[in-house]
C-alpha cells in the first residue's frame, strides 16, 4: 500500500453561546486538547474558530464534540454567508419582555426622586421577577453551569450568582418579613440587571450585523444565473454549474457571474465593489472579465476562465474573512489577562461580601454590594474590542479596494517609517516603448531615416524576445509590429533571470538583455558608448543585443525604452513624506535612467531615496538592509517579480488585480494600481490601531474603576448592569466610527 504525507487540514467552526472573553479562552482549551491539534484560534466578534490540525479519521468530529462539551454550540462554517434577518429590531422580543416585566419595578425608584414613597407589594414584585430571572435568563445559567463543569468562568457565572444573590435575599427578606410589613426588597435590581444585559447584548449582535456588512456585501455581488450559450442557444443554469470555457452572455447592467475574457461586444465595466474605482472601465474584445462587476451598456459574450472558488471574488472574500477572523498581536495579552479575570473577580465579589458584613452593616447590604461587583466586572467589552475595530478595519479598506490579509499585516502597517516601492508597473505605468534603436556603425542620419538592415536586427529582437512578458520584451515586440516584420521563433532559447536571453535564430546565436549583462559578457559597447552616455542622461532604460562570432560576441543594436509615471504617483509620495516615512525607489534600472524618474517623481537620489541597478534577486536583500537600525519597512510591488521582496518586508503591499502570488505574498493587496492606495492602506491601518486602543482602554477602564467603586458601595447593581452593558455597546460603537473612513484621493 503506498503511503504519502497528508498536509495538514484547517477547520472553520462556528461557535454558538460565547458571551465574553474568558469563553473564548474556554473554546480554544478545549480545541487543544484534541489529539492532532497544533493550533486553535477563537473569535468573539465573528463567533468562530480556526482550527489547524493534523487530519485523522473522525478529528472534524472530535473537534464539534469539544466545543459542545465545554457548553458551546458547534455550528456550520461560513455563518456570514447564511441570509440573515436585516430587520434593525431582529431578535428583540425576549429585551421588550424584559422590559416590560422590570418597568414596574423600577417606577417606585423613580418615584422617589419626585419624593414619592411607595412600593409595588411583594407578590406582585415576586411575580414580575421571577420570569425575568428563570426564563429570560435561562441563558445565563446554562453558560455558567457549563463554566463551572469545565473549572473555568464566564461572563454567564457573574450575572447567575449576582442576579440569583438578588433574587434570592429578596425572597428571603419576604419571608422573613412580618406580615402587613412593607420591606425593601431588591426584586427590581436583578430583574432590571438581566433585562440590561439582554439589551446590551441585542445591540452588540446589531452592531456586529454592520460590521459584517462587507462580507455580505460581498457574497451579494454573487448573481445565482447565468446565460448559458450551448447547442440549443441560449440558456438559463445556475451559476454553480458554469463550466471553465463555457461561454456566456451578459445584457446590460447584469454582474458578470464569474471570471472570464470578453469574446464579442464592446462595454464599460463598473469594478467599483472589487477596486474601489467608480468609474467604469473600458472593455474590449480579449479584455478580462471579472465576476461582481456590473455589466454597462453593451450586450456581451464571454468565456468562463475562473468558477467557483478560484474566481477573484472568491479569493477576495476568503481574504476578508480570514482577517476578520484573525487575532491581532495585542489580543494575546487580553487573552492572558481574560484567563485570570473571572476567578480574581469571584474573590473580589467574596471579600467585598465579608467585608461589608464583618464591618457591621446589614447582611442584605453586604450582598447586594457583592452583586454590584459580579455584574459590572463582566469582561464582554474586553473580548470585543480588538476584533470588533479589526472586522470594522478591514471591512471598509475591502470596501475602497485594499484587501488586508491579516490582523498582523494590519497592526504593523501603522508602524511603518519606509516604504519601498519596485519603479516599473507600481511607480510608472509599466508600458515602456522604444524610443530609441541603434545599430552599430549606423550614423545618425541612418538611424533617423531607418534601413533594411535596421528592420531586420529589430525582427531579430522581437523574434528572441516572443515567449517573454517582461515590459521592455513587449516594447520590441510592439515596436516590430508597428513596422510590419515577421517574427520567428527562436531555438534553443534560455531565459536568464535579471539579465535577457539567448537564443538561436538560423545559423546565428544572439544575446539580449541589461548594458550589466553585456559588460559581464564582455561586449565593448565602444561603438555605442556616445549614445548609452547621452540616451542615460535623458533618464532611458537601456539594452542591447550582440551576436556571437568567431572573435566573440558582437555588439549589434543599442535599445532605449521610455515609461511615463502614473497619474498622482509624485503626490502620493508626497503624502508619505509629510507623514514623516522614508520613501525608497527600488529599480534594475540603471542609475541614470532610475535617478531621472525618481526626480520626476519628487525623490531626491542624493537622500538615498533610490536604489538603482538593483537584480529581482537582490530585492528582498535590498528591503532587510532597510529595516536595520530598528526601521519597519513596506514593500510596494507588483506581487508577482516582487514576491521575495513583498515576503521579506515587515509590511508586503501588493498592487495588481487579486493575483494568487500577490496574496500570498503580500499582507496587504491593493486591488487597483494606484499608489495613492498605498497611503491610504497605512492610514486605515493607522487609524483601525487607534480604535483598538480605544476600545481597550474604556474596556480596561470600566473595569479598574467600576469594580472599586461596586465594593465601596457608591455603585447599586442597576446602575452597574447599565454601565457593563454600555462598556460593550461603547466598544462596538466606537470600531463602528471606521465605518466613515473615506480614502484620501
Amino acid at each position: 500500500m503506498n503511503t504519502t504525507t497528508t498536509p495538514n487540514a484547517t477547520l472553520d467552526l462556528g461557535i454558538g453561546g460565547m458571551t465574553c472573553a474568558s469563553c473564548v479562552m474556554r473554546v480554544e482549551k478545549a480545541l487543544k486538547k484534541v489529539p492532532g491539534v497544533q493550533e486553535a484560534s477563537v473569535n468573539l466578534a465573528t463567533e468562530s474558530a480556526r482550527v489547524h490540525y493534523e487530519p485523522s479519521e473522525q478529528t472534524e468530529a472530535r473537534l464539534r464534540r469539544a466545543v459542545r462539551d465545554a457548553g458551546y454550540e458547534p455550528r456550520a462554517p461560513g455563518a456570514l454567508e447564511l441570509p440573515q434577518d436585516t430587520s434593525p429590531w431582529a431578535g428583540f422580543a425576549p429585551v421588550a419582555l424584559g422590559l416590560a416585566l422590570s418597568a414596574p419595578l423600577v417606577l417606585p425608584m423613580l418615584g422617589d426622586l419626585f419624593g414619592l414613597h411607595w412600593m409595588l407589594p411583594a407578590w406582585l414584585q415576586f411575580l414580575l421577577a421571577t420570569p425575568v430571572q428563570f426564563i429570560l435568563g435561562a441563558r445565563f445559567y446554562v453558560g455558567g453551569w457549563h463554566a463551572l463543569k469545565a473549572r473555568s468562568g464566564n461572563m454567564d457565572l457573574l450575572v447567575s450568582i449576582g442576579t440569583t444573590a438578588g433574587w434570592a435575599l429578596s425572597v428571603w427578606l419576604w419571608w422573613r418579613a412580618e406580615p402587613g410589613a412593607m420591606v425593601h426588597l431588591y426584586f427590581e435590581a436583578s430583574a432590571v440587571v438581566v433585562t440590561l444585559v439582554l439589551l446590551g447584548k441585542w445591540l452588540e449582535a446589531r452592531a456586529k450585523r454592520q460590521t459584517t456588512a462587507a462580507i455580505r456585501a460581498l457574497h451579494g455581488l454573487r448573481p445565482d444565473v447565468a446565460h448559458l450559450v450551448g447547442t440549443d442557444g441560449e440558456v438559463d443554469v445556475p451559476v454553480a454549474e458554469v463550466l471553465l470555457a463555457d461561454r456566456l452572455v451578459v445584457r446590460p447592467g447584469e454582474r458578470f457571474p464569474v471570471d472570464g475574457t470578453l469574446l464579442e461586444g464592446h462595454t464599460q465595466v463598473d469594478e467599483s465593489m472589487l477596486t474601489g474605482e467608480p468609474l467604469p472601465v473600458a472593455k474590449d474584445v480579449g479584455a478580462r472579465l471579472t465576476g461582481g462587476s456590473i455589466n454597462g451598456e453593451g450586450r456581451v459574450l464571454m468565456q468562463v476562465s475562473a468558477v467557483g472558488s478560484e474566481t477573484v471574488l472568491a479569493r477576495i472574500i476568503r481574504l476578508v474573512e480570514d482577517a476578520q477572523a484573525a487575532k491581532a498581536p495585542i489580543q494575546r495579552l487580553v487573552d492572558q489577562v481574560s484567563a485570570v479575570f473571572v476567578p480574581i473577580v469571584l474573590v473580589i465579589a467574596l471579600i467585598t461580601l465579608l467585608a461589608w458584613w464583618w464591618t457591621g452593616h446589614p447582611f442584605e447590604a453586604a450582598v447586594i454590594h457583592a452583586v454590584a461587583v459580579l455584574v459590572i466586572a463582566c469582561p464582554c467589552a474586553l473580548g470585543l474590542a480588538t476584533p470588533a475595530a479589526i472586522m470594522a478595519g478591514t471591512g471598509v479598506a475591502a470596501k475602497h479596494g485594499i484587501l488586508i490579509k491579516d490582523a498582523q499585516a494590519l497592526e504593523l502597517a501603522h508602524k511603518v517609517d519606509v516604504v519601498a516601492l519596485d519603479k516599473t508597473g507600481t511607480l510608472t505605468l509599466g508600458r515602456p516603448r522604444l524610443t530609441a534603436f541603434r545599430l552599430a556603425g549606423e550614423s545618425d542620419a541612418q538611424a533617423a531615416t531607418g534601413s533594411p538592415r535596421s528592420d531586420a536586427v529589430l525582427a531579430v529582437a522581437a523574434s528572441l524576445q516572443s515567449g517573454s512578458e517582461h515590459p521592455l520584451a513587449r516594447a520590441v515586440q510592439a515596436a516590430a509590429a508597428v513596422r510590419g516584420l515577421t517574427v520567428t521563433a527562436p531555438h534553443n532559447l534560455r531565459a536568464v533571470p535579471g539579465r535577457g536571453s539567448e537564443g538561436e535564430l538560423g545559423a546565428s546565436r544572439y544575446v539580449i538583455g541589461s548594458l550589466r549583462w553585456m559588460a559581464e559578457l564582455g561586449v565593448n559597447m565602444g561603438p555605442l558608448a556616445t549614445q548609452v552616455e547621452a540616451l542615460q542622461g535623458q533618464g532611458a532604460t537601456l539594452s542591447a543585443m550582440a551576436e556571437h562570432t568567431p572573435q566573440g560576441l558582437q555588439l549589434l543594436a543599442l535599445m532605449a525604452f521610455g515609461d511615463e509615471a502614473k497619474p498622482g504617483a509624485a503626490q502620493a509620495l508626497a503624502r508619505l513624506r509629510a507623514r514623516g516615512i522614508k520613501t525608497v525607489m527600488i529599480s534594475g534600472d540603471n542609475r541614470g535612467a532610475a535617478e531621472a524618474m525618481a526626480r520626476t517623481l519628487g525623490l531626491h537620489p542624493q537622500d538615498g531615496e533610490v536604489l538603482s541597478e538593483v537584480l529581482p534577486g537582490d530585492k528582498a536583500a535590498m528591503v532587510i538592509k532597510l529595516g536595520e537600525g530598528g526601521h519597519t519597512v513596506a514593500m510596494v510591488g507588483d506581487g508577482v517579480n516582487d514576491a521575495p521582496a513583498l515576503a521579506a518586508a515587515d509590511v508586503g503591499i501588493a498592487m495588481g488585480n487579486g493575483t494568487d502570488v500577490a496574496m500570498h505574498a503580500a499582507g496587504i493587496t491593493l486591488m487597483r494600481g494606484d499608489v495613492a492606495l498605498v497611503v491610504a492602506a497605512l492610514d486605515i491601518s493607522h487609524r483601525t490601531v487607534a480604535k483598538i486602543r480605544q476600545n481597550l482602554f474604556w474596556a480596561f477602564a470600566y473595569n479598574v474603576a467600576g469594580i472599586p467603586l461596586a465594593a465601596l458601595g457608591y455603585l447599586n447593581p442597576v446602575v452597574a448592569g447599565a454601565a457593563m452593558a454600555m462598556s460593550s455597546v461603547s466598544v462596538m460603537s466606537n470600531a463602528l466610527l471606521l465605518r466613515r473612513w473615506k480614502a484620501l484621493q
